[in-house]
């Protein structure tokens, strides 16, 4: 063999063995840590080695409230876990060290560092919190999630928190609402004048106008009162929350819903608390709220078609709103949306928002999943 010969069959040897050395069978990683353009991004890490961090969270839910209050506390027990035991998420439930709806001034004035509950309760803050928890005929839990996450529903809900000193996270979704136990039928919407129901946010004001008396009241408080006939009808949930408060006991009488398609729950923290923690603690916090956003509305789903079983073997009336409710809710819904979107800039940037994602989604629904439960 010659020299050239030689020399040409030693690199096609080296660049064989080259290319081998990266297949399958002997993959080898890069240490990109050793790569000096990629310092920048490795300086983020801060490892909290033999550090342990406390956060003050407070909850709107009873100690083991069914699903909401357990899924907070599913939360707390899996940033613990994973995070070694070196963060840890103090618990206090509804009226341990806050009563249910002071938890969003506790946390903007710094008391608590973070708290769940839903954005509808601060509509007296600004009208378009009550957006973030969703809208009577709006989305559903997939597509306001989808909104949230990929349409620029979490940017806006962060940027109007801020002025507030909040940074809040979706932290569950209750799934689509019944209507509501009425102590009697609704057989028209002339049966809706002047009862007093229990009813938060835009569905409030919606019902309002037409002719029903909102009332908002914690959980605590929503049986007893309608028991007395301090109030004539109430909305909660759905069937698996509803059937635990016992409802169906002194209002025999229950309606599907359209007020309360997908209510977003939050996971909402102090800004400057949310700031001072380490970047690896806000992935697991984040992580993990993620988690618990998934699983709330998966469990609300699972929950639901078993209590509904329950409460038909409990002789439970179920039924739907008779036309003219429906008609009217969605003519009362065009009208408090014209007279917000006047008073609030902020109420009418999101609803813009909505509409917009909401109308693409409409058609999407109607061509793909309408058209499969249709003929299911």
């Amino acid at each position: 063999m010659n020299r050239r010969d030689f020399l040409t069959t030693a690199t096609t040897a080296s660049a064989a063995l080259a290319l081998g050395g990266c297949n399958e069978n002997n993959r080898q990683a890069i240490d990109y840590s050793k790569h000096p353009k990629h310092t920048a991004e490795t300086k983020r890490v801060n490892v909290n080695r033999n550090k342990k961090t406390v956060i003050k969270l407070a909850t709107s839910w009873p100690a083991h409230f069914p699903i909401m209050g357990s899924g907070v506390e599913k939360f707390v027990k899996r940033v613990k876990d994973i995070s070694g035991g070196l963060l840890e998420i103090k618990l206090y439930p509804k009226n341990v060290l806050l009563p249910a709806l002071a938890v969003f001034d506790a946390a903007s004035s710094g008391q608590i560092d973070a708290f769940h509950s839903g954005p509808y309760y601060w509509k007296g803050k600004n009208s378009a919190f009550s957006l973030y928890s969703g809208i009577p005929f709006g989305f559903t839990a997939e597509e306001v999630n989808s909104w949230m996450l990929y349409g620029g529903g979490l940017e806006l809900w962060r940027e109007q928190y801020a002025k507030y000193n909040l940074y809040p996270f979706l932290g569950g979704n209750t799934n689509i609402q019944m209507g509501g136990w009425f102590r009697k039928p609704i057989n028209s919407l002339a049966d809706m004048q002047g009862l007093k129901m229990r009813i938060p946010g835009l569905g409030g004001e919606v019902f309002a106008k037409m002719g029903v008396n909102p009332i908002l009241l914690p959980a605590g408080e929503i049986y007893t009162s309608l028991e007395r006939g301090v109030i004539d009808a109430t909305e909660w949930v759905g069937p698996a929350l509803d059937i635990k408060m016992g409802f169906y006991k002194v209002a025999p009488y229950y309606y599907s819903g359209w007020h309360e398609p997908g209510s977003v729950l939050e996971l909402t923290f102090n800004k400057h608390s949310w700031k001072k923690l380490s970047d690896e603690h806000k992935a697991m916090i984040e992580v993990c709220a993620s988690e618990m956003n998934s699983n709330m509305t998966y469990e609300f789903h699972e929950q639901n078609i078993q209590a509904l079983q329950k409460l038909k073997s409990l002789d439970v009336k179920l039924s739907r709103f008779p036309d003219d409710v429906t008609g009217a809710g969605k003519k009362a819904l065009k009208e408090v949306i014209t007279e917000l979107s006047s008073q609030n800039n902020d109420f009418a940037k999101v609803y813009d928002s909505i509409n917009k994602h909401l109308q693409l989604s409409k058609e999407w629904s109607d061509a793909s999943l309408g058209y499969f439960l249709n003929i299911r």
